[in-house]
């Protein structure tokens, strides 16, 4: 979530960042509208009365004190009592303000880093760069077909058994398929682990209201969410591993000399994709089960530029050392992701769909996450700027500061499944298995 008080004292600076990012300046909330004057009225309120309950605390607190020795009088008591009831009165008020305050935070997005280009749709992101491929996949002979034409003639992809079986947008995995889907998960872990320095996590899938929560899926993506609710419990089937990984040190203050934090994990992701009916239904590119391997560091916030070019430079070595041609691709405002600051997408060519196709996306979510999870370092030198703020924390406890946290796909493993056949297909309708995977399969060609 976005630092209150920086909202407090910039309240232009936000409205503007929030149309910036196409997003309007008021929130729902339960069925009603909220605009940030509105909320700002609030937190105002809210102030007002933790004002009145620290006073009343204070003067209890005082009575008390100058009673230890002596017998209350009729007066006393009295006061005591009216104290009392008033302050019951203005913790429940107080209580009920910090519950309207902080839910309407979890609903305002990230602010765009300043060097994100303003635009309103993916069509004014920025290419970066592209990579061409050093191989030529496709001889000018064939006319190269689409991943699922391939998968389901070498009878490596059942679309159809996976609909009986589960419903649309669902796909199985046959024979060579299922094991060039496993040697890719493999070779995806053994670089990040092995090559990239990242330690290995395997996260549960289920998680609980507040770990949705804290990486920004909840309450805003409800919707989105595959829900396990019963009468005992409220659990949620994650839509990237980030959700888990991200959540390993929710509640902790980390030590600046363990950072940066960088983490691998592999997971199954599921996603209702409630918002895209109608659209890519054919094929491995919009699944509500697939799998990925997921990278999230924890850094400080003066690495976090550096940071997010390294794990962009992580990403893309998979692609390098798998030969796909690819590009990367700046994300501007009215792209960016609900929880983002900045965000790098890599796409990589599809030659049977004619179009390039999203495959990882590499995210500097600043303090954003941070806040919803209260994850902090204690520095080794507290800055000038945090002693100044600090107020009466004392000097043997030093003032921590919020991690930012980043993450990435290091790749969407089917869609790199999907890569691989349209860009290693041969004009006798076999695929070649790219050197780099030859270990992991086993063979050197599907078909």
């Amino acid at each position: 979530m976005l630092d209150l008080r920086f909202i407090r004292e910039n309240p232009e600076a936000v409205k503007k960042a929030l149309e910036n990012r196409g997003e309007p300046c008021t929130i729902t909330m339960h069925g009603k509208k909220i605009d940030l004057d509105e909320f700002l009225s609030w937190d105002k309120e809210r102030r007002k009365i933790l004002t009145e309950l620290e006073q009343a605390r204070a003067r209890r607190n005082k009575i008390s004190a100058n009673q230890q020795t002596g017998k209350p009088t009729k007066e006393i008591i009295q006061e005591m009592q009216t104290l009392k009831e008033k302050i019951k009165n203005l913790e429940s008020e107080a209580h009920t303000w910090e519950e309207k305050v902080d839910d309407f935070l979890l609903r305002i997005p990230n602010l765009p880093d300043p060097s994100v280009p303003i635009g309103s749709s993916p069509a004014e992101n920025k290419v970066i760069r592209t990579q061409p491929s050093a191989i030529i996949h496709q001889p000018s002979e064939f006319t190269p077909r689409t991943h699922w034409d391939i998968g389901e003639s070498l009878d490596i992809l059942d679309f159809k058994r996976a609909a009986k079986i589960s419903g649309t947008r669902f796909f199985l995995y046959k024979n060579q398929g299922a094991v060039l889907e496993r040697a890719l998960i493999n070779f995806m872990l053994d670089l990040q682990t092995k090559e990239n320095g990242y330690q290995e996590i395997f996260a549960p899938y289920l998680v609980n209201r507040q770990t949705m929560t804290g990486t920004g899926q909840l309450p805003k993506f409800a919707s989105e969410m595959f829900a396990c609710e019963n009468e005992n419990d409220q659990l949620y089937l994650i839509p990237t591993a980030e959700v888990s990984v991200t959540n390993l040190h929710r509640e902790e203050i980390l030590e600046e000399k363990d950072l940066p934090l960088n983490y691998a994990c592999y997971s199954a992701c599921f996603r209702r994709e409630a918002g895209s009916y109608g659209k890519d239904t054919k094929g491995l590119i919009r699944n509500h089960q697939f799998n990925k391997i997921e990278l999230v560091k924890f850094v400080k916030p003066e690495d976090g530029d550096k940071e997010l070019e390294k794990l962009l430079q992580d990403a893309e070595k998979v692609l390098k050392k798998l030969g796909l041609p690819y590009r990367v691709v700046v994300l501007c405002t009215g792209d960016l992701g609900f929880a983002a600051a900045k965000t790098y997408d890599l796409e990589v060519w599809m030659p049977g769909e004619k179009k390039w196709r999203e495959i990882s996306s590499c995210s500097n979510f600043t303090d954003f996450q941070a806040r919803r999870m209260n994850i902090k370092f204690r520095p080794l030198v507290t800055p000038a700027s945090a002693k100044a703020s600090a107020g009466r924390q004392s000097p043997s406890h030093p003032v921590t500061r919020y991690v930012y946290t980043l993450n990435g796909s290091g790749l969407a493993v089917g869609r790199t499944f999907a890569a691989v056949l349209e860009n290693y297909q041969q004009s006798d309708g076999t695929v070649k298995i790219p050197e780099v995977l030859q270990p992991y399969c086993g063979f050197v060609e599907i078909k």
